[in-house]
């Protein structure tokens, strides 16, 4: 899967205004990926202020989102009926040739991906939200980056959503 060019700038400029939510509603998105895995319904959605994932009974987005404040949690842990979700954040700070490379690493492993969808926003080809989701053994992992070249920090988040 090619990246998407995108032609909108993103809203979030910094790692430190996206914010962790579950439950909330689709928003506008740039690019949409349908998937079904292990007959699990997917949808992978980029945002111009970042991405949205709906596997199964989750909606989960991270943001910058309006009247939510900022900062992504470790980790968060929920359960939802018959399914355990684990969200686990990581915020980076590289130096200059490193981050590069780290770009350069995301972008070519989402382009090799069977279930990515990932984009480029405009300004600077470092400037990338991607997401790729696995079926895992009783449920589905999903991991995503997101980066920010003018401060070269990358967000990785790694969701694991498994049957009880």
């Amino acid at each position: 899967m090619s990246g998407i060019a995108l032609s909108t700038p993103y809203l979030d400029t910094d790692a430190d205004q996206l914010s962790f939510t579950l439950g909330r509603p689709a928003h506008e998105a740039l690019a949409v990926r349908d998937l079904e895995i292990g007959g699990i319904e997917v949808q992978l959605r980029l945002l111009g202020a970042s991405h949205q994932v709906f596997a199964g009974p989750v909606r989960e987005t991270v943001a910058c989102l309006p009247g939510v404040e900022g900062g992504l949690p470790a980790v968060a842990e929920q359960d939802f009926d018959d399914w355990a979700y684990r969200f686990a954040a990581e915020v980076r700070l590289y130096a200059p040739a490193e981050f590069s490379a780290r770009v350069a690493r995301i972008r070519a492993a989402s382009e090799e991906h069977p279930r990515a969808l990932y984009g480029v926003f405009p300004g600077s080809p470092e400037a990338v939200t991607a997401l790729t989701v696995e079926r895992q053994d009783t449920g589905l992992s999903w991991r995503t980056w997101h980066t920010y070249p003018q401060s070269r920090q990358i967000v990785a988040t790694h969701t694991r959503l498994e049957a009880r």
